[in-house]
């Protein structure tokens, strides 16, 4: 045999047993990793082009406006009271323990619990809308008010619909297979993509065209998706009225409270940074935040999709003591972060011609926002590995104060630092918070996995 083709033959072999040998739990965990890198690399390439597509269509100015509403949209995600996470450890428990039925009631309870909650935001909107000046908020041109409001009203309602839809990732995910829900992302985002190249060839830039496009695509692959897997593999699973039980309800509370708040205080320490950028820079800045973000991130992107499918395999091996699988998948991960570090140094360099060569002269990044987006991403890694397995075992106490603590402080310092030092003051503000945070859960790490985890530390 040719040394050409045995080394083409242990390469083959290499392949086939990383997809065959192994812990059953780590086989599935590799497949839709791989599968979801594929999917996610797909749809980075989407929304890297549709950044310049929505900028041109609509401006950088009208653009940040943009921005600014969809994330404080997105801040009403987090009323389904911490449900969506706490379905995702029991669904994926009840597996562990082959109860099937308790899984679907657990899945009917949640869509339940999430729609009637959805009909209630739905009614104080309709209600407060009209007296709400979204150009007072969103810091834009008066005679913008009419828009934005007409575009608020489209954006909440598709979210609405979204907010209970999407139930099926979460569904696909205690089921460890991420990667299907990242497929149904993807093809929201092509739709998306379609119909705004259209949009930019049809007519001239107009928001509320924008705004409909990126709200109703998601929304359309959601329900369609939701009513084929629940009559095709899932449909033991699917919501049903006689398995509703409200008595579980409690259940899914007792976990999904603690995420709702974490979520709330997440939210305040994620989301306000474009209002904040808003308010204290103008919209632009916004844009160029944003664009600098949406480069980065995609090191935690990557790293999310390794992660992703991690979450409820945490909770399947902590359900079944298998500590060693947890504290080996753990250090595998540690070295990927080490990996990472190069390619986020490599994008920092790289990153003067990324942004000449994707956005041309319509939006300049300095580069030191470049470092400080690098830093920013770095320790966000470092700390959402432990994030994951805490999350996957429901410890989150310690996570839930120091969430609220950064959450509290995050504001007055990074507007302090945005005054102070502008766009980079605000990210370092975030790098900071996340070293502290990432330094106490790699601490409540150790001690859970080596069983001298007490009180907050074991909660």
């Amino acid at each position: 045999m040719s040394k050409n083709k045995l080394v083409s033959k242990e390469k083959f072999g290499f392949i086939t047993n990383f997809f065959v040998k192994g812990h059953p739990r780590s086989l599935l965990a590799k497949k839709n990793i791989v599968a979801s890198f594929v999917i996610k690399g797909v749809s980075i390439a989407i929304s890297l082009v549709l950044v310049p597509l929505t900028i041109n269509y609509i401006n950088p100015s009208r653009y940040g406006v943009w921005l600014t509403l969809s994330s404080i949209i997105v801040w009403l995600s987090f009323f389904d009271i911490g449900f969506g996470y706490g379905l995702r450890n029991r669904f994926a428990e009840a597996l562990a323990e082959g109860k099937e039925e308790l899984a679907r009631v657990y899945v009917s309870t949640t869509y339940a619990i999430l729609s009637l909650i959805i009909i209630a935001l739905l009614l104080v909107f309709f209600v407060v809308n009209p007296f709400l000046n979204w150009s007072t908020i969103l810091n834009s041109p008066p005679e913008m008010a009419q828009e934005l409001s007409v575009l608020a009203m489209i954006v909440f309602v598709f979210f609405c619909l979204r907010f209970v839809f999407q139930l099926i990732n979460t569904v696909l995910a205690a089921n460890q297979q991420p990667a299907k829900g990242s497929f149904l992302d993807l093809l929201g985002s092509i739709f998306s993509l379609a119909v705004i190249f259209i949009l930019t060839k049809t007519t001239s830039g107009n928001l509320i065209y924008l705004g409909t496009v990126l709200s109703f695509t998601p929304v359309l692959v959601l329900i369609v998706s939701s009513l084929w897997f629940y009559n095709k593999g899932y449909k033991k699973f699917a919501p049903s009225v006689k398995f509703v039980k409200f008595s579980y309800a409690k259940d899914l509370m007792t976990l999904g409270l603690k995420f709702f708040i974490i979520q709330i205080a997440a939210l305040v320490l994620f989301n306000t940074d474009n209002i904040i950028i808003i308010h204290l820079l103008g919209s632009e800045d916004v844009t160029t935040y944003n664009v600098a973000f949406k480069l980065f991130s995609i090191i935690i992107m990557g790293f999310n999709i390794i992660a992703a499918p991690l979450w409820s395999a945490f909770t399947d091996a902590y359900a079944r003591k298998d500590f060693d699988w947890i504290k080996t998948t753990i250090r595998t991960l540690e070295k990927i972060w080490l990996v990472l570090i190069g390619a986020t140094i490599l994008i920092l360099f790289a990153s003067p011609l990324i942004f000449k060569l994707w956005l041309g002269d319509t939006v300049t990044v300095p580069f030191a926002l470049s470092v400080a987006m690098a830093g920013y991403v770095i320790v966000s890694v470092w700390q959402t590995i432990h994030v994951y397995f805490l999350n996957g075992i429901g410890k989150v106490k310690l996570q839930l104060y120091l969430v609220i603590f950064s959450s509290l402080i995050n504001i007055p310092v990074a507007i302090l630092m945005g005054r102070h030092f502008g766009l980079i003051g605000i990210t370092i503000t975030s790098a900071v918070l996340f070293t502290i945070m990432g330094i106490l859960f790699s601490i409540q790490t150790k001690k859970i996995l080596n069983n001298t985890a007490t009180k907050i530390w074991n909660e």
